[in-house]
């Protein structure tokens, strides 16, 4: 195939998440990853800065989707309204195809530490995203970061699921991780303390 087939990124990402898996995220070079795709290094290098954001390059299009769907969402729309519309929003990225190299990339970055540090950086940026759309709408600092972490754990929640489950619908999952957040959440002053 010529390196300038118009699917040269999706090929760059799956020949790397098949030799991270197969060999180890370390073990793996920048030029395996262009012969396995039947490309070059210089395509390589047009579509992904490093190795790393081959793991990592869809955090910026869900940083966007949270904080522009939380930003479109109706004037007098609550915060869980809101953080409901961000997750709805993600299942765009959600897609069959996505599933599976997903699943992937959680094998890769769990046995390498320093992808999980970027992990988390990822994490770090995506609910930013979603505090700054909350202060956006009025939301004070505190109310925003807190509700910015109220969707990542629901978000990372119902992509565990997603990932384990038969039912490819993001958006169900989705729903019902929030849900049960908030319930939880609610009920954190009527729990039992155990002694130590």
């Amino acid at each position: 195939m010529s390196r300038w087939a118009p699917d040269a990124r999706e090929r760059l990402e799956a020949a790397a998440l098949d030799l991270f898996v197969k060999n180890g995220y370390e073990e793996t070079t920048v030029a395996q990853i262009a012969d396995r795709a039947g490309l070059n290094r210089a395509t390589f290098f047009r579509h992904f800065a490093d190795k790393r954001e081959v793991l990592f390059g869809g955090e910026d299009v869900l940083a966007g989707l949270f904080g522009d769907a939380v930003r479109a969402a109706p004037p007098g729309a609550t915060l869980t309204e809101c953080l409901r519309a961000a997750l709805t929003a993600a299942e765009v990225a959600m897609t069959p195809q996505r599933r599976a190299k997903a699943l992937q990339r959680v094998q890769v970055v769990a046995a390498n530490a320093e992808a999980q540090e970027r992990g988390l950086l990822k994490y770090a940026r995506i609910s930013a995203s979603i505090s700054d759309a909350l202060r956006a709408r009025g939301a004070d600092d505190l109310t925003a970061r807190l509700g910015a972490e109220v969707g990542m754990l629901a978000f990372r929640i119902a992509l565990e699921r997603w990932m384990a489950s038969e039912n490819e619908d993001f958006a169900r999952h989705a729903a019902a991780a929030l849900n049960e957040v908030q319930e939880c959440a609610a009920r954190l002053d009527s729990l039992p303390q155990s002694p130590p």
